[in-house]
């Protein structure tokens, strides 16, 4: 082993690792049973591995598998005993439940939520955004949306609804269903501090929850629908300024229809807006009545956040691939990204140098295991290889004095 002033006496991945406390893991397996009846492949042992697949971008159970064998030498320090079987690893995804793993991210969130960026800003009123996204899968183990396709095929799809905060960058609220599930269904698990801010889109369409937020004191910001009825109440007064950047109209509605007892009538704001730059017109629905209509448009532009973090985990982990074809399985892979990617954001915010996320990705990932002081490789990783190299020259001399 190469050592030198950056070496350290264990690799990468188990630096990483250190943020996830295998006495938390066991308390939260012992609460599920999630241990009952293993020998050793226990659910640290399982979050390990699919913590090892994702980061390596592994796409089959025999890449995982081989992998590991290959550092057999070096995995006890990662707390793995022996390199599992691919058997013991398939029956693991299929049979340990995948709540277990959503409860160890929400376990991770809460412990070391203070290193995101949010903890250092000044506490204001909360922007939370909420979206979803769809995983294509190659089979039909979950169902997807829309029609059947010609030729016969149809590919399954799961969805993944997930509420961020705005400042901390990664998902506070993860829910699953099928790539044919409604949206709005998730606005109903979402329960948010009195002052928040919500966003999203207007695929979430329902009107009970709207006035849910209302009367729980939560400002809520969406678009509004075409076939959207609602009758105009009064109508605002859009001063210049306003106007100059894009608000063209800003009337109090009562939105819903008044001829059908099923609908939920609730008071809103409604904005039409121009951007200034692609001259496209937007409608806003909104119940905050303080705000400026630009300050709402502005808010509403800030829900493309959750977009680029759903294209940084689609890019950076392997979401297209999975290690089984199983229901279980497909979201034990998803809680193993969602996982890599707030310890990844973790690293980010420690280092002490600015990283983009996925040059640090492809960094971790290419010394996985090797043994050098994380931060220090961080900080300067040219130079840390250089000083990890050997100092001393161990060939012996064909001619020796």
């Amino acid at each position: 082993m190469r050592k030198g002033t950056f070496s350290a006496g264990q690799p990468i991945f188990s630096q990483v690792l250190s943020y996830v406390s295998k006495a938390g893991i066991d308390r939260i397996a012992e609460d599920f049973q999630a241990d009952h009846c293993c020998r050793y492949f226990t659910t640290h042992s399982h979050l390990v591995t699919m913590l090892y697949a994702i980061f390596n971008k592994c796409s089959s159970l025999r890449e995982v598998i081989t992998g590991l064998m290959a550092w057999e030498h070096r995995i006890n320090h990662l707390g793995l005993a022996i390199a599992p079987k691919r058997s013991t690893l398939s029956d693991a995804n299929a049979r340990r439940s995948e709540a277990v793993f959503g409860k160890i991210y929400e376990h991770l969130y809460a412990r070391h939520r203070h290193f995101l960026p949010d903890s250092r800003k000044k506490k204001t009123a909360k922007l939370f955004i909420a979206d979803s996204t769809t995983i294509s899968l190659f089979q039909e183990v979950m169902r997807s949306a829309g029609r059947n396709p010609l030729n016969g095929k149809r590919k399954g799809g799961v969805k993944v609804h997930t509420l961020i905060q705005s400042d901390e960058d990664v998902p506070c609220l993860i829910r699953f269903s099928s790539g044919a599930g409604h949206d709005s269904q998730f606005l109903k698990d979402i329960k948010l501090p009195d002052g928040s801010l919500i966003v999203f889109d207007k695929g979430y369409n329902d009107y009970s929850q709207f006035q849910r937020f209302s009367d729980e004191k939560v400002s809520w910001i969406t678009r509004k629908r075409k076939n959207a009825v609602y009758k105009i109440l009064e109508k605002r007064t859009i001063n210049q300024a306003q106007s100059t950047k894009g608000a063209k109209k800003d009337r109090l509605i009562l939105l819903g229809n008044s001829q059908n007892p099923n609908t939920t009538l609730i008071k809103a704001r409604l904005i039409d807006f121009v951007d200034r730059e692609s001259g496209k017109r937007f409608q806003f629905l909104t119940n905050n009545t303080h705000l400026s209509a630009a300050s709402i448009a502005a808010l509403y532009r800030k829900r493309w956040q959750i977009e680029i973090l759903f294209k940084r985990l689609k890019q950076n982990y392997p979401l297209k691939y999975f290690l089984g074809d199983n229901e279980n399985a497909i979201k034990i892979q998803i809680w193993c990204a969602l996982i890599c990617d707030l310890l990844i954001k973790i690293i980010k915010s420690l280092a002490g140098r600015k990283w983009s996320f996925s040059n640090l990705a492809s960094l971790v990932r290419i010394h996985l295991m090797t043994y050098i002081d994380l931060f220090d490789f961080l900080s300067n990783p040219e130079r840390a290889l250089r000083t990890t190299s050997l100092n001393k020259n161990y060939q012996g001399s064909l001619f020796p004095t």
